[in-house]
């Protein structure tokens, strides 16, 4: 089990490495593999904590990427969702997440939900449950001797 993260003003995802007084060490999810601090004035939010509203119950985010897999093969998007119309986002979501709000999600939210697939795929991260679903434990240690357990 890996924490994924994404830090609000950065590009890209992060894992997370370790844990200091008031900081996270991170590393990026590239070919670089970065290491640096993310500090408690950094907005970082667990991929593992995000979901996408529907018309019935919210949907975590690791079930639609999960559905993006199937879509796509487990590779990267085939849509260009960096030039493509509204139009063109929203039907390619539909065909994932037919019933996805179509009043609170923006297209920004699924070019960004698009952007972490090819990262995650793009990184050898396909089994998205295993990855992104919350376990129990309130932290990466108790979630290590739960696994270990």
């Amino acid at each position: 089990m890996e924490t994924i993260l994404s830090i609000a003003g950065k590009p890209g995802l992060y894992k997370l490495v370790s844990r200091g007084k008031a900081t996270l060490i991170v590393e990026t999810i590239d070919e670089k593999h970065l290491r640096m601090p993310a500090f408690a004035t950094d907005r970082v939010t667990s991929l593992g904590d995000i979901a996408m509203y529907t018309d019935a119950d919210d949907i975590a985010l690791w079930e639609v990427l999960t559905k993006v897999g199937e879509k796509e093969g487990l590779k990267e998007a085939s849509l260009n969702y960096k030039k493509c119309s509204s139009k063109e986002l929203r039907d390619y979501f539909a065909e994932v997440l037919p019933n996805f709000d179509q009043d609170r999600v923006h297209d920004s939210d699924i070019k960004k939900l698009l952007q972490w697939y090819n990262i995650l795929v793009k990184n050898g991260y396909t089994d998205f449950k295993a990855v992104l679903a919350p376990t129990e434990g309130n932290n990466v240690d108790d979630r290590q001797e739960q696994e270990n357990a």
